[in-house]
C-alpha cells in the first residue's frame, strides 16, 4: 500500500476514514482544512473509488457503471485535487499503485440495488480482512484521533456503516495505544437552521429546497448528543474550492454557500462540523446525552 505524504511519528496525524470520494469535503472539509491550515497533519483513508455514483455532468455520463465503467479511476483523481485544496494527504484502501490496483474494494451503491450483489463490493468484504488493512494504516500513522461515520453511516449507506464497522474493528483490536474514535453527528438545532437559511435566502432555480418538516437522516440527533464542534465559516470558501473538484457528484452553487446532488435538493455550507466520541467495542457512541458547553474542535480535548 502506497500513501501520499504520510507524517512521521514525531506529527501524529488527524485520520478520517470515509467511504467514497467527496464524503470527506461534504461533511469534514471544514475541520480537515482548519487543521491542516493549522500546521496539524490530516490523512484521508477513502475505502471505495465510489464506482456507483451518479454522474451530474452530462458530457461524463458515460463514466458511470452502466456503461465505460471507468468511474472510479475519474473521481480518484477528483479526490487528489480535491484534497491538494484542503492540504491533506490521502490515500485508498488496499490500493497497489505499482500493480495497477487502485483500491481493494468497489462501491456496494445504494442498499438493495444489484452492485451490492458484486463480489468485491465493500458491503460484502470480510470485516476482519478489512479491519486489518485499516489497522494497518492506523499503526503505521499513530494518529491522534480518527474520525469516520456514526452506526448508521450518516444516511443509511451500506459503505458508510460498513466503513464505521470495520474502523471500528481496527480500533478494538488495538492492544495499546488506541486513539480517541469520534462519529460525525449534526445537532438537530443546526439542521433546522439551515433548512431556515435555505428558505430564507435565494437558491439555484433549478434545486428543490428540502421539506421544512421532512425527515432528517439519523447522523442528525439531539444537540446533547454532539459533544465536540468545529465553527469555522471563514473556511467555507476553501470548502467549496475543494467540492468544485468532485464535479461529477457535486454542483456547487457560484456563491459558494451552497450545492446539490445528483437529487437537485439544495444543501448549505454551514461553516461548522459536529463529533462524539465513540466506543469503537460496541460502536455506540461512548457517552450518553449531555448538557453543556461542547468542546472546541476534536484535537483540543482529546486525553492520551
Amino acid at each position: 500500500m502506497t500513501s501520499e505524504g504520510a507524517a512521521g511519528p514525531a506529527q501524529q496525524p488527524l485520520v478520517f476514514v470515509h467511504a467514497h470520494p467527496d464524503d470527506e469535503t461534504l461533511t469534514t472539509g471544514l475541520t480537515m482544512a482548519h487543521y491542516a491550515r493549522a500546521g496539524h497533519p490530516v490523512h484521508l483513508l477513502t475505502c471505495t473509488l465510489g464506482d456507483e455514483g451518479e454522474v451530474i455532468p452530462a458530457e461524463l455520463a458515460h463514466l458511470d457503471s452502466a456503461h465505460d465503467d471507468a468511474l472510479g479511476p475519474h473521481r480518484r483523481e477528483e479526490l487528489r485535487r480535491a484534497m491538494a485544496v484542503l492540504g491533506v494527504q490521502h490515500e485508498v484502501l488496499g490500493e497497489r499503485p505499482d500493480a495497477g490496483v487502485l483500491a481493494r474494494y468497489r462501491d456496494s451503491g445504494m442498499a438493495g440495488t444489484a452492485s451490492a450483489a458484486h463480489p468485491a463490493a465493500f458491503v460484502n468484504a470480510d470485516v476482519a480482512e478489512a479491519a486489518e488493512l485499516v489497522g494497518e494504516v492506523i499503526r503505521r500513522l499513530r494518529p491522534v484521533a480518527v474520525v469516520t461515520y456514526d452506526r448508521y453511516g450518516g444516511y443509511g449507506h451500506p459503505d458508510h456503516i460498513q466503513a464505521h464497522r470495520v474502523t471500528c474493528a481496527a480500533l478494538a483490536a488495538l492492544s495499546q495505544d488506541r486513539p480517541p474514535l469520534y462519529a460525525v453527528l449534526t445537532p438537530r438545532s443546526w439542521a433546522r437552521a439551515d433548512r431556515a437559511w435555505l428558505a430564507a435566502h435565494p437558491v439555484d432555480p433549478r434545486w428543490d429546497l428540502p421539506h421544512p418538516d421532512g425527515e432528517y437522516p439519523p447522523s442528525v440527533v439531539d444537540d446533547g448528543f454532539v459533544t465536540h464542534e468545529l465553527l469555522a465559516p471563514e473556511l467555507v470558501p476553501v470548502q467549496a474550492q475543494a467540492l468544485r473538484e468532485h464535479r461529477t457528484q457535486v454542483t456547487v452553487a457560484q456563491d459558494g454557500l451552497t450545492y446539490a446532488l445528483s437529487n437537485d435538493i439544495a444543501a448549505r455550507l454551514p461553516g461548522r462540523e459536529g463529533f462524539a466520541l465513540v466506543d469503537p467495542s460496541s460502536g455506540e457512541l461512548a457517552a450518553g446525552r449531555r448538557g453543556g458547553p461542547r468542546h472546541t474542535g476534536i484535537i483540543d480535548g482529546v486525553q492520551r
